[in-house]
């Protein structure tokens, strides 16, 4: 049977989500907590692969087992056995055809970057930080340039693998509540960096360093050289996967967590 979960994770302390021989990993820590469980080796497909330091509230994942369990302790018996910075939120049967990364429609991401002069200590890496004050107007004139399917190749990573850099972005925001400046953006895929990518450049615009159609600019070149600094990875947030209905998946929660942290005096 395809067995599909929820996870949520603090990045801080893995070398993000995909197995590697040296250092700890998401997917490393949740195989060995559903082994256990399953009593039988157990290997996760994600819906996508975060960096080293990056977290998320709504990453999904699938695994195909032999073994009889309930939903309820598929979720209690492998929080039972992971760390602290990684939690199993829900678990499902689903059909065979499923699958966590082909199945999905969009990936919806969250940039947090507290904007005051001081730095952060209680939030010190789960947010990022910029001392310049933002101009979140000019930072989300310049993110509807973006919208739309184009090709994002000023917006990969150098050593991205995807076969090509065609990617359809449908939403992209640019909010402030209070010293929070966040960035919400879903597509049906993303590049390697992109994200990241794209808030580098929108915080260049947000300080006063470049105009508003430097953005538009950056992405009709083409050419990564000609984008600006990779945001942190510490203030990205995997915030949902989207499926279709016919799944009946939960939906993702749309970073309601940031606005409730955003209330918070800090």
């Amino acid at each position: 049977m395809r067995i599909v979960i929820g996870i949520e994770y603090d990045g801080q302390g893995f070398h993000g989500w995909e197995v590697q021989r040296n250092g700890a990993t998401v997917q490393a820590a949740l195989e060995a907590a559903l082994s256990r469980v399953a009593d039988t080796p157990i290997h996760t497909v994600c819906a996508g692969r975060t960096d080293a330091g990056v977290h998320a509230f709504g990453q999904v994942a699938h695994f195909d087992t032999e073994s009889l369990r309930d939903n309820r302790a598929w979720v209690l018996g492998a929080n039972s056995n992971l760390p602290g910075a990684i939690s199993v939120l829900w678990a499902q049967r689903v059909a065979a055809d499923f699958h966590a990364r082909f199945s999905a429609e969009r990936r919806e991401y969250c940039y947090v970057i507290l904007n005051r002069k001081v730095r952060p200590a209680v939030l010190n890496g789960r947010v990022s930080w910029e001392y310049q004050q933002l101009d979140e107007r000019a930072m989300g004139r310049a993110a509807r340039d973006l919208i739309g399917e184009h090709d994002f190749s000023a917006y990969r990573a150098a050593g991205c693998q995807a076969r090509h850099a065609r990617r359809k972005i449908f939403t992209l925001t640019v909010t402030r509540q209070g010293p929070f400046v966040m960035v919400a953006v879903s597509a049906n895929a993303f590049l390697q960096h992109m994200v990241r990518n794209i808030v580098g450049v929108l915080v260049a615009i947000g300080s006063g360093r470049r105009p508003p159609e430097w953005a538009g600019e950056v992405l009709a070149s083409r050419d990564r050289r000609c984008g600006g600094v990779t945001a942190r990875a510490c203030g990205l947030y995997l915030t949902g996967v989207r499926y279709p209905d016919r799944f009946a998946l939960p939906r993702p929660g749309q970073g309601q967590y940031f606005w409730q942290l955003a209330d918070t005096e800090i």
